[in-house]
């Protein structure tokens, strides 16, 4: 008698193990990415809950305050590109983990603030011990997702803006509430314990970010390969692409990257006249001190921009429109930034919701286009380069809000300023190159 042969199973094709790679890559790494980027963007901006309290406690002046709230971005753009490049040789594990734990330390350092002086300093090292993280996230998912998945992982991690804003700013009200614990103040116990939550990330990243495909058993073989595969093809069709080095004055001669840096400073402008200012305009429209309930109003918007940021980032997917996102996004962060400066308080509520949702969604959208054109060592670059030059846009928008309201007496003006950074920005972003994605429409 014959016994039957066991059937084996068909091998799987390349789009399976393609599937199955993106979708073990996304479920096991995307988590601790948002994770991180909520604690960065928590140390970042949580100084707009302690303005009232740095004027009255320590006497930091406004003007000086939005000079501090800007100044962290010079030191940013400085070690920006250096940052990106060490993380693309030493790997995103070793480096991810010293940028976390030296801006946690610096971020817990700004309870000594003692005036403008020491505001400005501390926050001046916050830049420069952020520098690279961002941009280095960037980089790191061109070394696990294709460009066809990318807009749906670039989505995802975004969440980790608005995630930070909705709970970060009740969370930071709530620790106002520790007031006179210890001797410390409300807002100094906000920074130190803060600060510490991002020193305690980096040493967890240094546990748990694996660097490559290579380096983490939970993909098999062929997935490794089916992935590096697709990716290496990726990057040899990228035009102009150079693995060897980066050569800072070819990628400043690209008209690409020059749009892409305009474009992405004036979304900044937009974005940090909202994340500075909102809380201290909350409170103003419900006439109270920040606290526990301005903070939980002031979360609102940031609820609304989780919405937008899943639904507009997968609609792009869908129909493949980075630009019509792109679009979309920067008419409602000039509409809603227009409209919050309303004397409704219902309204510049609503405005606000409108304003947050453009200025976070644009974000997810925009990053398809640099990791669309740029590759390997020259991404590294490009994308540093765009990060710290565009995020002076952080530097500006806190200071033109400043000027617009002194100049013409009105909170409302400054707004106005900064809105048309989202005008300025929809007439950039109608002229962008398109995308290989947008280009050769691979089926999905």
């Amino acid at each position: 008698m014959i016994s039957a042969i066991p059937a084996t199973a068909p091998p799987a094709s390349p789009e399976t193990l393609r599937a199955r790679a993106t979708g073990k890559a996304f479920a096991k790494l995307l988590p601790f990415l948002i994770l991180m980027y909520i604690v960065a963007f928590l140390d970042r901006s949580n100084i707009g809950s302690a303005k009232q309290a740095l004027h009255t406690d320590v006497g930091v002046s406004d003007a000086m305050f939005a000079f501090g709230a800007g100044v962290f971005f010079i030191g940013y753009a400085l070690f920006e590109i250096p940052s990106n490049l060490i993380l693309y040789r030493v790997g995103a594990r070793r480096w991810m983990a010293r940028i976390m734990v030296t801006w946690g330390v610096v971020s817990a350092g700004m309870m000594f603030t003692q005036g403008n002086v020491s505001f400005v300093v501390l926050r001046t090292f916050l830049g420069i011990a952020e520098a690279g993280f961002f941009p280095g996230i960037m980089l790191y998912l061109t070394f696990w997702f294709p460009e066809r998945e990318r807009t749906k992982v670039l989505g995802v991690f975004y969440f980790g803006y608005p995630l930070a804003m909705t709970f970060g700013n009740p969370l930071s009200g709530a620790l106002f509430n520790l007031d006179g614990l210890l001797g410390l103040a409300g807002w100094q116990w906000m920074f130190l314990l803060e600060g510490g939550l991002a020193v305690a990330m980096g040493i967890a990243t240094w546990f748990v970010l694996p660097d490559k495909p290579q380096d983490v058993a939970w993909l098999t073989d062929q997935e490794k390969a089916t992935l590096n595969d697709i990716l290496r093809r990726e990057a040899a069709a990228k035009e102009g692409a150079d693995h060897h080095g980066v050569k800072l004055g070819a990628l400043l001669h690209s008209s690409k990257l020059l749009q892409f840096l305009a474009l992405y400073m004036v979304m900044q402008v937009a974005s940090y006249g909202v994340v500075f200012y909102l809380p201290e305009q909350v409170s103003s429209i419900l006439h109270e001190k920040i606290g526990f309930r301005v903070g939980l109003v002031s979360g609102i918007p940031w609820a609304f921009a989780i919405l937008s940021t899943f639904v507009i980032t997968r609609l792009v997917q869908k129909h493949d429109a980075p630009r019509l996102g792109l679009l979309v996004c920067l008419s409602m962060a000039a509409i809603g930034l227009f409209v919050s400066g309303a004397e409704s308080g219902i309204v510049a509520i609503i405005g606000l919701c409108i304003a947050a949702a453009g200025v976070v969604t644009v974000q997810a959208v925009f990053w398809n286009f640099p990791l669309a054109h740029f590759t390997g060592a020259q991404a590294a670059g490009a994308i540093a380069l765009i990060n710290a030059l565009g995020n002076l846009g952080g530097f500006a928008a806190p200071n033109i809000r400043s000027f617009a309201s002194h100049l013409w007496e009105s909170p409302a003006a400054g707004l106005y300023a900064v809105a048309l950074s989202g005008l300025v920005g929809l007439i950039i972003a109608a002229f962008l190159p398109r995308t290989n994605h947008e280009s050769h429409h691979p089926a999905h």
